[in-house]
């Protein structure tokens, strides 16, 4: 409300006179159109800029830096913290699929929706719209010789994400990278079992696991390589691009 951007703005200091504000704002008729918004004030700001600022919306955008995300949990946790919407609000709609389906995703493939980056966006707004963002970004990733490049391999960025994000728990090491990677994807091509430890680790729910015992390769989840052929349904980390780009020039 106005009077809590007034109490805001005098307890922080920003503003030495509340009669002076309050006057210039009714002024320009700010009461009756107060924006919600993470707004930047510069010291030395007059008293009139700062209304007309605050009047139209001007926002500063939210630097908003996403990478080393392994779980939706966590994304949710990372992204409430720097976001007017709340973890609880961001994490019902990542486990939704219902609200999932409308970007074509799913709660197993949500997480390839976030490319790692840095974003600048608005502080406010419903998560949808932020979710809208990143899956238009994820489409200028992928156009053109991403895609291009996946298809070669026979490959589908869902896939090539997935692939990335098991190697990425692998190693640490730019120079293997690409080596896991034709690891895997010569498996997937002879139909074998990928055996990957880290995808034990997320089915299990726990990447501080130092070694895979064999009773923990029994464990019934469709993450379980060495239960089962193929890819899992999703990624179990949200890789680098680094890590994607080694998939598609494995």
């Amino acid at each position: 409300t106005y009077n809590q951007v007034l109490q805001s703005l005098s307890n922080q200091r920003i503003i030495s006179s509340t009669f002076f504000f309050n006057r210039l704002a009714r002024q320009l008729d700010y009461p009756d159109h107060v924006r919600p918004g993470k707004y930047e004030i510069r010291d030395g700001m007059s008293l009139f800029k700062l209304v007309r600022q605050l009047n139209a919306g001007r926002q500063t955008p939210v630097r908003l830096v996403i990478n080393k995300i392994r779980t939706k949990e966590e994304l949710a946790g990372k992204l409430g913290r720097q976001l007017e919407a709340d973890s609880l609000e961001i994490i019902r709609f990542l486990l939704n699929n219902d609200s999932l389906k409308t970007f074509g995703l799913d709660t197993n493939t949500v997480i390839t929706t976030f490319i790692p980056n840095t974003y600048e966006i608005y502080w406010n707004g419903p998560f949808a719209k932020l979710m809208k963002r990143m899956t238009d970004q994820q489409q200028k990733f992928w156009e053109g010789r991403r895609t291009a490049a996946a298809q070669a391999h026979g490959l589908t960025p869902l896939q090539v994400y997935t692939i990335a994000s098991i190697i990425e728990e692998e190693t640490n090491k730019k120079e293997d990278k690409g080596l896991i990677a034709s690891v895997y994807i010569n498996r997937l091509n002879k139909g074998m079992k990928l055996e990957a430890d880290p995808t034990v680790k997320f089915a299990i729910g726990n990447f501080a696991i130092k070694r895979i015992l064999f009773a923990d390769l029994e464990i019934e989840s469709p993450y379980n390589t060495y239960k089962y052929t193929g890819l899992p349904p999703g990624p179990i980390h949200m890789p680098p691009i680094a890590y994607i780009d080694a998939v598609l020039n494995y």
